[in-house]
């Protein structure tokens, strides 16, 4: 792959604005079944919430870009449309300085451009083309990075993976790390924007790996079992929490579970998680602000349905996922928490061009009605005959039921968990399906979390091999 810096600006004009599109995937499968990913979110926005960016559709097939702005009194888009329609292909990412980054495929070359409102028209900044000789090579843009002001877009090709920096370089577009093996997903784990986790496939398995791209080192971080798929789908660096999806419980079933960044204790799989096989539940949201209390942050899920999508509000504290239903016209999978537990959701329709809808939850009202139980830890899943040490999975598969502990980052740890979840029944649209529990007990002292923060490279997780069952955990330690 090679790459091609073209600095002149342009100017163009195109259509005007059209009702935004909804690109939710129906029938996407959800427990008990791993086929395809749900579609990207209808709408892309920066990690501080203060532009969105999406393509919307003119007529019957005439798609251009357009900017959101979100961080004022009341949101306004701006149509940046170019000399001719985009291709439905097409990527755009908002930038903070207000700028939207837009990568257009075009046979073997991937051309970047940053686009923005001039006057009547849209100005376009040109920063060149990464070129993917191998035409099996994926080209996409990752998640909006922490700092706004970069973007990076990953190069999937046949047995490596190349990290580009396409916007925010001196030259144009920049490979700033390879990685040996496929890999997929993309989440940002600090606030500089410099340590980035991506799920390698390698050897018929997928594993989490961390790759720091001031230095280019690639770090093991998620290894749960030898024989299991275990993907990071969503972080928060201020907080530390995880959100995972391992079929380590129930092998060949994706189970939906959390951790928290730089603790030793339990990566849990709540029983509320669970979802009915022709459904899937994928987090997007997490509230920020709330450091020491991973366990209070507010988590919002898409969760698709045979013939729809709703919202999924969920918190590691609570017993219950609220199911709500989608304001019409969201532009499914986009949305932010407010660092007050406020989930502000984009939406567009006929009548409304550009709105939010504002959610908020009364997780106080939420019963307390599980039991406590025994929670296995990593010395006493030892005891039973095994070892455990810092980068390597040892022993033998988790089984279903199983629980788990994590060991993600290094320095500092987090707070403690208490009970472990209680089994329910797995749900379908309800305020109250299924029950998990994960508590502070009395007495627990809380030490700094996110341990990245303090630590040069992450740490992986340890592993400890399971004897018998027990309930809702997969000892790793």
């Amino acid at each position: 792959m090679t790459a091609c810096a073209s600095p002149s600006p342009t100017t163009g004009h195109g259509n005007e604005a059209g009702q935004g599109h909804d690109d939710s995937e129906e029938g996407a499968l959800g427990d008990g079944a791993r086929t395809r990913s749900a579609s990207p979110p209808g709408c892309v926005i920066t990690a501080d919430g203060s532009y969105g960016a999406r393509l919307a559709l003119a007529g019957d097939d005439a798609w251009f870009p357009e900017r959101w702005t979100l961080d004022g009194p009341e949101p306004y888009a701006v149509p940046l449309p170019a000399n001719q329609p985009e291709e439905p292909g097409t990527e755009v990412l908002p930038l903070t300085d207000g700028r939207v980054l837009i990568h257009r495929p075009a046979a073997e070359r991937h051309l970047f451009s940053l686009l923005y409102p001039t006057g009547p028209g849209t100005g376009e900044l040109l920063l060149g083309a990464v070129e993917c000789l191998d035409p099996s090579t994926e080209l996409r843009l990752l998640p909006p990075g922490p700092c706004g002001e970069w973007a990076y877009a990953l190069a999937v090709g046949p047995s490596s993976t190349a990290v580009w920096l396409v916007a925010g370089g001196a030259f144009g577009p920049e490979r700033v790390a390879e990685v040996a093996g496929r890999c997929s997903g993309g989440v940002w784990l600090d606030g500089a924007g410099r340590l980035l986790a991506l799920d390698r496939e390698s050897d018929g398995r997928t594993k989490t790996v961390v790759v720091d791209l001031e230095r280019g080192e690639v770090t093991p971080l998620l290894q749960i079992a030898d024989d299991s798929d275990d993907r990071l789908l969503l972080a928060d660096p201020d907080s530390g929490l995880l959100l995972i999806s391992s079929d380590a419980p129930s092998p060949g079933r994706d189970r939906l579970g959390w951790g928290v960044l730089g603790s030793t204790l339990p990566v849990r799989f709540p029983e509320c998680l669970r979802v009915p096989d022709g459904h899937r539940m994928t987090p997007f949201a997490i509230q920020p602000g709330q450091i020491l209390t991973p366990e209070s942050c507010a988590v919002a899920l898409r969760v698709d349905g045979a013939r729809d999508s709703w919202v999924g509000l969920w918190r590691p504290a609570s017993r219950q996922v609220h199911h709500l239903p989608a304001p019409e016209g969201w532009l499914t999978g986009a949305g932010l928490w407010t660092r007050d537990g406020v989930l502000h959701l984009p939406y567009a329709t006929g009548a409304v061009g550009c709105g939010v809808a504002r959610v908020g939850v009364p997780w106080g009202d939420e019963p307390d009605t599980c039991e406590p139980a025994h929670e296995t830890t990593a010395h006493e899943a030892t005891a039973h005959g095994g070892t455990a040490r810092v980068g390597a999975a040892l022993g033998e598969p988790a089984h279903e039921d199983a629980r788990g502990v994590v060991s993600v980052g290094a320095g500092a740890s987090a707070g403690a968990y208490g009970a472990p979840d209680t089994p329910g029944a797995p749900g379908t649209p309800g305020p109250s399906d299924g029950a998990g529990v994960a508590g502070l007990p009395p007495g627990a002292e809380r030490a700094p979390v996110g341990g990245l923060a303090v630590a040069a490279r992450p740490v992986p997780l340890q592993q400890a091999p399971l004897i018998g069952r027990v309930s809702e955990e997969v000892t790793v330690g």
